[in-house]
């Protein structure tokens, strides 16, 4: 008798999944697990690359409908122009409802005070934890993936936060089979990761393939530029660069964004797609250990931030 296995050799599935038609399937029974669990979930969404991906995989998960949630932003006030002009256009094309709990309001009403280093990226926590609170949300999509960075590496897809925002290892939940657990008491909440394994290599071979538009500067283009900490930092109203960190014309690009003020860019020549995806294939440097200095304020800087609740 002929076996299945003897007919299927050296014959391609027609019914396997490539690894980002797991991965997708795997974003988008996230995002309607969400959508049957909780009352009021909201996507941080600032317009880079993964915040830009996890949108059209909610898109995705719910069309024709419209997205069920809404999006949240924490602006430092030090964000690259070209990032928060695709937001906003982004936001407008999808019909999208967009709150931004701003950085800059807290500083000048003196709730929180200006960095000497003018790295605003750890003064985002404060803002948030209060946009969640005022918003009464109970779950929080973020962009994180496990291959970043090592406090990121162990979180779960659920990571439960406590009443203050904060996680605490010992309360988070196995999810065996992907069966997520979001049960959660009263002013607690949820963050959930639904790009938590995918890659950078895997995220720019989704966006290849489903031809999504990104913002211009993940791709080369010359910029002014100075150099601080073996990284090449934006000159900008942050306080960048100091006497003896001149600024130079160079071909750059950006492999992650954030805050002007620690968001380092890579000398590339990478201009499509293409090349961009070639690019990181041969690097052997994580994109948040290669180009964000926030992360290198300490050895356990991103860990410090997870407890106090901002990732």
């Amino acid at each position: 008798m002929t076996t299945v296995t003897e007919i299927s050799e050296g014959v391609e599935n027609p019914y396997a999944l490539s690894h980002l038609d797991a991965l997708e399937s795997e974003a988008v029974h996230i995002f309607r697990e969400v959508a049957g669990e909780f009352e009021r979930p909201v996507i941080l969404f600032s317009g880079g690359k993964d915040s830009i991906v996890m949108l059209h995989l909610a898109l995705k998960a719910f069309a024709p409908a419209p997205v069920p949630f809404g999006l949240l932003h924490v602006d430092t006030g030090h964000n690259f122009p070209e990032v928060i002009e695709f937001r906003d256009r982004t936001v407008a094309r999808h019909g999208l409802r967009l709150h931004v709990a701003s950085v800059q309001d807290y500083i000048d009403d003196g709730r929180l005070r200006e960095r000497p280093d003018g790295t605003r990226n750890p003064l985002q926590t404060v803002p948030l934890l209060d946009a969640i609170g005022e918003g009464r949300y109970d779950a929080v999509f973020g962009g994180g993936r496990r291959d970043e960075e090592k406090a990121r590496a162990k979180e779960r897809v659920f990571s439960l936060r406590d009443e203050f925002g904060a996680w605490d290892p010992r309360r988070q939940r196995p999810e065996l089979w992907q069966l997520y657990n979001g049960r959660h008491a009263p002013g607690e909440h949820v963050r959930v990761f639904p790009l938590s394994n995918w890659t950078e290599l895997d995220v720019w071979q989704y966006i290849a393939r489903e031809g999504i538009e990104l913002p211009p500067i993940y791709y080369a283009h010359e910029r002014d530029v100075f150099r601080r900490a073996g990284m090449w930092l934006t000159a900008g109203a942050w306080g960048g660069p100091k006497d003896g960190e001149p600024v130079e014309r160079r071909l750059i690009r950006y492999r992650t964004v954030g805050d002007m003020s620690c968001t380092g860019a890579v000398d590339s020549d990478a201009a499509t797609i293409e090349q961009v995806i070639a690019e990181i294939a041969a690097s052997r440097l994580t994109e948040r250990g290669a180009t964000r200095a926030d992360d290198k304020l300490s050895e356990a800087a991103m860990e410090d931030r997870k407890r106090e609740g901002y990732f």
